[in-house]
């Protein structure tokens, strides 16, 4: 019989990684990873950006978690979602017995009971378990109120084998994630003017159960995928359409209103205005819309801005040009409702201009507020030189919560290596 023959160990100069037995061994070593989204872009797009500065690219499973929708389903939004899915499935139930079906199609229903929650937390626990020996440990990272009791679960069903990121505050015990990474004006709220805004017996129900402790991560904005070399990047994928355009580039960024940040056409004409007054310092403008914008908002702007010459409106075809214009654009307008474009746009360094914060409320007020205290974004107004370039150490919160993700990792004696 052969004597087995362990590999020798690199020498210094090896331009190789060391083995991982010599390392600390397979179960100490993360390599992979899971997102668990609830559907909605900006949602997602936390969970990948935080993946990517860890430094996976595409070594991931992406699980969403959907609401059923239609009919009744639209008003029952608000439960949380194991207990929508169980009134959805008493509905099909009565559904099915007042047409007098001989069958209920539960299986065949992709919202239906067969597809709860509890099912993506039991797959993804098992798939662990059955590949730990070869591959290790697995890091889960998940975003959106949808998606918070599956997290949990796979946490509490495989404590030992996982490392469970909750993104954005969970309104419940902290204690179910391994790591809970959350802006500061989640935590609005426990202020003084939050708690005046919130009756008394409603508090513990809409405000965060506990403050943060050494597990939780308090980041300025949101979670994205924009780096210096996601920029860079982008910078020579659009060079063409971008190299020769009239500078400065101003980039309008319209989202869509939300009930902490409400508006119509009013806010569409303002800016209309705004934007005309601005154009003799801008060499051009262009104009993107959200999948959230109203359509008498966009038409507006279409109507008063389309037919001139220094503005482009994207029509929304693919390809979608957000990262050409994050990497070459001078300067940004962006509307107040969306965290996740702000953020992104503040990740520059360059000049940040939101329009209709003093349309918000809530702890979007607070955010608005803390942005501007840093120097970090100004108010749109139509006064401003466009040519004036101001600047501010940019945001850099997804990297910084990277860098939490590799310590509370090495605390616990595991590290990534992709």
């Amino acid at each position: 019989m052969k004597p087995i023959r362990l590999p020798e160990p690199p020498s210094p100069t090896a331009a190789r990684g060391t083995p991982d037995i010599f390392e600390s061994g397979v179960h100490t070593i993360v390599r992979r990873a899971v997102v668990i989204s609830n559907g909605f872009p900006s949602s997602e797009n936390n969970s990948i950006g935080l993946l990517r500065a860890l430094g996976f690219s595409h070594n991931h499973l992406l699980y969403r978690v959907t609401r059923p929708k239609g009919g009744i389903d639209d008003w029952l939004q608000w439960l949380p979602l194991s207990l929508h899915q169980k009134f959805h499935y008493l509905f099909s139930l009565f559904r099915a017995f007042s047409s007098k079906s001989q069958y209920l199609p539960i299986t065949s229903h992709p919202n239906g009971l067969s597809s709860i929650l509890e099912a993506d937390a039991k797959h993804i626990v098992n798939l662990v378990r059955e590949t730990y020996e070869k591959e290790g440990p697995l890091l889960v990272v998940a975003s959106g109120r949808d998606t918070i009791s599956v997290a949990s679960s796979i946490k509490r069903l495989a404590p030992d084998l996982v490392f469970v990121v909750q993104i954005q505050h969970p309104r419940s015990h902290l204690n179910r994630f391994d790591m809970v990474i959350t802006p500061h004006h989640d935590y609005y709220p426990l202020t003084p003017e939050g708690q005046n805004q919130v009756p008394r017996f409603l508090r513990s129900w809409i405000t965060p159960r506990e403050p943060p402790d050494s597990h939780v991560v308090l980041t300025l904005g949101a979670l994205h995928r924009i780096d210096f070399a996601s920029l860079r990047s982008a910078a020579i994928t659009w060079q063409d359409m971008f190299a020769h355009v009239p500078r400065p580039l101003l980039v309008v960024n319209i989202g869509g209103p939300t009930k902490n940040c409400a508006y119509g056409v009013d806010l569409a004409k303002q800016l209309v205005t705004s934007l005309l007054s601005v154009l003799g310092t801008c060499g051009s403008v262009r104009i993107s819309f959200s999948e959230r914008t109203p359509q008498k908002v966009s038409n507006i702007i279409v109507k008063e801005l389309g037919n001139n010459p220094k503005v482009y409106v994207w029509d929304g075809q693919e390809p979608n040009p957000h990262m050409g214009h994050l990497a070459w654009a001078d300067a940004f307008v962006v509307t107040a409702d969306s965290v996740s474009m702000i953020s992104e746009a503040c990740s520059t360094g360059k000049p940040v201009y939101i329009m209709g914060a003093e349309r918000c409320k809530w702890k979007f007020t607070e955010f608005h507020k803390s942005l501007r205290e840093r120097g970090v974004v100004r108010p749109f107004t139509g006064s401003e030189d466009i040519s004036e370039n101001w600047s501010y150490p940019p945001l850099e919160d997804t990297a910084d919560a990277a860098k939490r993700v590799h310590e509370a990792l090495a605390a616990r004696g595991w590290k990534l290596k992709i």
